[in-house]
């Protein structure tokens, strides 16, 4: 096929959409059949419409070919573990008895079987459930879930794929299964699993896939020449195959590197790669091994993770680079829609102006579909198009919003000795301890209290003007001081204030620093029923006033144990927003840090002595690639002590991390400084204390015994049992006790028993100690 050709030939399609739906329902629909108000024929009938809908409103926008199976009740991970049978045996009981509920219980967990571990999804702000395998793991293919979607589609009369994770990823995301000895690497399961994708596959060409599409973002990761070997078994068997569709395989998120080649001479019909980014690489690494002659190329080359307008120009230059490279080009975002909010139609709250520099899922539809028009037909078929887009980007780049004068030259005037703080850490351990008078094993909790129905009420009324601000504040004081006293009754050694007047650790700030934008409608889903609506960051940050230091010192007002002030830390700010693309990330995290420092320090200027600057993304912003990491972990960790390197030696600073794999960073967790951090370690056993005394980690750490992200609540006993093992890696004078997370997301009865029981699982080991 001539380049012409295929222009000629270009197409729109995307790999996977927003499955939330326009107001949630499916979050609702989920969240009522767990309590009951729904049943599962309900639950369906709405996960059915929501697909129905995306699906026509893909197809209305122009798209040529919708994405199927990527459509999940919870997880697409989880989706895979059930499609290939790999279910753990703690759960295979409840499978056994009922699919669905089983599902929910390897994702929640019930209150007799712990839930499957869950971890971030590369470097996104998605969480997946991790699959659990040894050596014993049998695979059967279950393609009852792709074939029935796929069928749904085709039945409205629509060209569908498949979209699948494929083998390759599914055994490098995967764990051993609890018990399996140490060493043991699922991906040697490879042999077993491939034919269960073959059955797979045949199963969707029988009921109408002409394409399949098979994802392997793990290859964009750095990857051992085993591994690359392993890729390359794993597509020439799957290839040559004799009943099988049309095989495409995706990868996104970063460059492919050493498995760019791998891929490129796969017996497979064709690739789908990301052109964005740091993945831009790929462009030239493809012509260097001669392109993909005869073979259909979708190119990635709208940012499918993050929501400022597309430059078509340059995209329209990059694709038309790339119909030399391949028989077929066809035009798709760098990764699935699952990434960015639905439509901002529905953000009525932002200036007109500013929400044309936006793109969520439907704009960036509109944009793939344009790219694929003006690829196919000249630039002239697309003339009013590009023109309003120079104008959007025009906008953009010359508002005053973008640059403050005043925030820049602070920044530059940074030195090594504003992020660095004195004296050493031995000795601000020394006087914490004096200063606090704490227990050994001291017992806190990470933030956040349940955000009950009464707290959101409040905020709709503040909202919709049916109580005023006074009404809307003495609410709040009334659940800090229910919060303050449940703390102390239940002998907690340092309290929290709950954050009831917090709508999320991160929108919170950004409401009250300039720079940034919130949305009303933009939710993303994070993991399961958990949606967030991650602000926007548009311009230069500062922070006009204090933030949280009228409700940190009211709650220490009504109590003689410390109370922590409660921050989100500026890498964790940058990571759960929507960051600009004009500037470093770097020279963007410098300015939330300083914002961040001036806050810090009027809390200790207010009588708070213990203040935790929370870092849960530290890791998951880490660069997929290790060449990239040094000096992203450079701008991070100065940005945090920056954030905190004002402080006086006796004003103890801790930091919270959750659900990521800790082993990449712990050195960097050494470098933030912080006198105390907390990891989450229930669902790992345990694990992150083991990774900290590897390392010969030197501070104080709480590695969590109460996973907040099931509704089971941990006997004492058990969280007795973490705490021995945590014992071994972690000496006791250095450990604390605390759950994995904060409780917003929990109902009260089930935090209440929680931390009952993890203050008694405290006290029992305090007793073992001192009779040892």
């Amino acid at each position: 096929m001539t380049a012409q050709s295929a222009a000629a030939a270009a197409r729109a399609t995307v790999y996977g959409y927003p499955r939330q739906g326009q107001h949630r329902e499916l979050k609702k629909a989920v969240e009522g059949y767990w309590k009951g108000r729904f049943d599962a024929d309900t639950l369906r009938m709405t996960a059915a419409g929501l697909r129905r809908t995306n699906w026509r409103q893909l197809a209305e926008a122009g798209v040529h070919e919708v994405p199927t199976g990527d459509f999940s009740y919870y997880d697409h991970v989880l989706d895979t573990s059930v499609m290939v049978g790999a279910i753990p045996e703690r759960h295979r009981a409840a499978v056994e008895a009922d699919a669905l509920d089983g599902y929910f219980a390897m994702a929640r967990g019930t209150q007799d079987v712990a839930p499957l571990e869950m971890t971030k999804w590369f470097d996104t702000n998605y969480h997946y459930l991790v699959p659990e395998l040894g050596p014993d793991t049998v695979f059967t293919a279950d393609s009852a879930k792709q074939v029935s979607e796929l069928t749904e589609a085709l039945a409205l009369g629509l060209t569908a794929r498949p979209v699948l994770v494929g083998p390759v990823t599914y055994l490098l995301l995967a764990k051993p299964s609890p018990g399996v000895a140490a060493g043991f690497d699922p991906l040697t399961l490879i042999d077993r699993l491939l034919p269960v994708y073959a059955e797979i596959v045949a199963d969707l060409r029988a009921a109408g896939a002409e394409w399949v599409q098979l994802d392997e973002p793990a290859l964009v990761q750095d990857r051992t020449p085993a591994e690359l070997n392993t890729a390359t078994r794993a597509y020439r068997d799957l290839g040559a195959l004799t009943y099988r569709p049309k095989l495409l395989v995706a990868s996104y998120f970063d460059r492919l590197g050493d498995a760019l080649p791998v891929l490129a001479k796969a017996p497979v019909e064709g690739l789908a790669l990301d052109f964005t980014g740091a993945a831009a690489a790929d462009l030239d690494a493809l012509a260097a091994v001669g392109g993909l002659p005869g073979k259909r190329l979708i190119a990635g080359v709208v940012d499918g993770r993050n929501i400022w307008v597309n430059d078509l120009e340059t995209s329209l230059a990059t694709l038309g680079t790339l119909l030399g490279l391949a028989g077929r080009v066809d035009v798709a975002a760098s990764c699935s829609l699952l990434h960015v909010p639905l439509d901002t139609a529905a953000e009525r709250d932002i200036e007109p102006q500013i929400r044309r520099w936006l793109a969520f899922a439907r704009q960036k539809t509109t944009e793939i579909v344009t790219l694929a028009k003006g690829l196919a037909g000249g630039t002239g078929t697309i003339a009013a198009e590009l023109a309003a887009n120079r104008a959007d980007l025009a906008s953009r780049a010359g508002s005053a919003i973008t640059r403050d004068p005043a925030v820049r030259a602070r920044a530059a005037a940074v030195t090594d000795a504003d992020a660095r703080r004195c004296p050493p850490y031995a000795e601000r351990a020394a006087a914490q301890r004096a200063h606090l008078g704490l227990p050994l094993l001291p017992t806190t909790t990470i933030g956040s209290f349940p955000q009950t129905t009464e707290l959101r009420t409040a905020r709709a009324d503040l909202r919709a003007g049916r109580i005023d601000g006074a009404g809307y504040e003495e609410r709040i004081r009334a659940e800090i001081g229910e919060v303050i006293s449940f703390q102390e009754k239940t002998g907690l050694d340092v309290l929290v204030h709950g954050e009831p007047e917090r709508n999320d650790m991160v929108q919170y700030f950004a409401e009250r620093l300039t720079g940034y934008l919130a949305t009303r409608h933009g939710w993303v889903q994070s993991y399961g029923t958990r949606y967030v609506r991650p602000p926007i960051l548009a311009g230069d940050i500062s922070r006009p006033e204090p933030m949280t230091v009228r409700w940190t010192t009211y709650a220490q007002s009504l109590t003689a144990k410390p109370v922590k002030g409660m921050l989100t830390g500026p890498v964790t700010m940058l990571a759960w927003s929507f960051v600009r693309d004009d500037q470093p990330l770097g020279d963007t995290a410098r300015q939330v840090a300083l914002a961040l420092r001036d806050e810090v320090n009027d809390l200790e200027a207010a009588g708070t002595s213990v203040i935790q600057v929370d870092e849960p993304a530290l890791r998951e912003t880490l660069p997929l690639r290790a060449a990239d990491r040094p000096a992203y972990l450079a701008w991070a960790t100065e940005a945090f002590r920056l954030s905190t390197g004002g402080v006086r030696p006796d004003t103890q600073i801790h930091t919270h991390m959750c659900y990521a794999e800790f082993g990449d960073i712990v050195r960097a967790i050494d470098d933030l400084d912080a006198d105390v951090i907390s990891l989450e370690a229930a669902r790992s056993h345990m694990q992150v204390a083991r990774e900290l005394a590897g390392h010969g980690y030197p501070r104080e750490a709480g590695p969590g015994v109460y996973d907040i992200h099931s509704p089971r609540v941990p006997g004492a006993d058990e969280a007795a049992a973490l705490l021995r093992a945590g014992l071994e890696a972690i000496p006791a004078e250095r450990l604390w006790v605390n759950p994995d997370c904060g409780l917003k997301t929990r109902a009260w009865p089930e935090t209440r028993a929680s931390l009952e029981n993890l203050v008694a699982a405290a006290r029992t080991i305090r007793t073992e100690l001192s009779a040892s």
